[in-house]
């Protein structure tokens, strides 16, 4: 089979479309509708079917993109080992993470790249919740995301996740708060607290959640921000109090405390599709973002 084609086909069932498949492409949707075609009548099956305006995958579409996955996974290898034939990973390599993991990781990252002459690292924040994270690997080769860590995790025969660390989340109070002499707090010392959390969705959203459900103690959450600076300027100002992740704390703006006698953590990890990492690129990306995490671990007190 045309491994053009295949690729064509992985395209329209990632994003969804044939106009969404167009673009990333970089073609015509006639283009990509003409490949598809093309596909069908060398394999002798329909591979999509109509769908209202648009079309989806048949069954057999949907079990020839598993194993297209395959064949352009073997042929990212052929290309992986013509890689290793040079001195240093070369390429473009995208790279996702959610926001907060790049506040901790970001800088230290972009010097690790640098040592990399021929590697070009473009990277970008996005605000996912772990349901949107399979579907950016139709625009990343990574991304770094992050879960619940009492959720279930990343399962697809589709992906490949590395576990890049488990981040304590911890009660963020104002200063001067009258609990803020205790070395930790129960959540249900702080029961009746304004609290403010980041959207439903969200995995440190989903934490609270969890926590309401193991120990009966709804907290009242009065104020939904995603970005933990302003949480942070909220929780100094007195206007509620947080669970914000131990390693991105500004501890000189709020008061950190772990919650006594509960686990409350996140794990943070990257996914990419299998067979990615065979890429030298690739691999020195996934190697500098372990290494950052350790060296993160490092400096940072629990």
């Amino acid at each position: 089979m045309d491994v053009g084609r295949l690729r064509t086909l992985r395209e329209f069932a990632d994003r969804g479309s044939v106009t969404a498949a167009a673009r990333a492409l970089h073609c015509t949707p006639s283009a990509v509708s003409q490949q598809l075609r093309a596909l069908q009548q060398e394999v002798g099956l329909a591979l999509t079917e109509p769908s209202g305006r648009g079309l989806r995958l048949t069954d057999a579409g949907r079990a020839l993109v598993a194993r297209a996955d395959e064949v352009l996974a073997a042929v990212d290898r052929a290309d992986a080992e013509l890689d290793a034939y040079r001195s240093a990973p070369r390429g473009r390599v995208r790279l996702a993470l959610f926001p907060s993991a790049a506040l901790m990781l970001l800088s230290g990252l972009l010097h690790r790249f640098a040592r990399y002459d021929g590697l070009d690292a473009e990277v970008r924040d996005v605000d996912m919740t772990p349901p949107e994270v399979p579907g950016l690997l139709a625009d990343f080769d990574l991304v770094v995301a992050h879960r619940d860590e009492h959720a279930a995790p990343f399962e697809d025969e589709r992906l490949e996740v590395v576990h890049l660390l488990r981040e304590p989340l911890d009660l963020a109070l104002p200063p001067g708060h009258p609990l803020g002499a205790a070395d930790r707090v129960g959540l249900a010392d702080v029961a009746a607290e304004p609290w403010i959390s980041v959207d439903v969705g969200f995995p440190v959203d989903d934490v609270l959640l969890s926590l309401a459900v193991r120990t009966g103690i709804r907290p009242r959450v009065v104020h939904r921000i995603n970005d933990f600076r302003i949480i942070e300027s909220l929780v100094a100002a007195g206007h509620g109090v947080a669970l914000l992740p131990r390693y991105t704390v500004d501890t000189t703006r709020v008061l950190r405390r772990p919650l006594a006698g509960i686990r409350a953590a996140r794990h943070v990890e990257v996914v990419l599709r299998p067979g990615a990492a065979t890429r030298p690129a690739v691999a020195a990306v996934l190697d500098a973002l372990r290494a950052e995490v350790a060296e993160v671990g490092r400096e940072t007190l629990p």
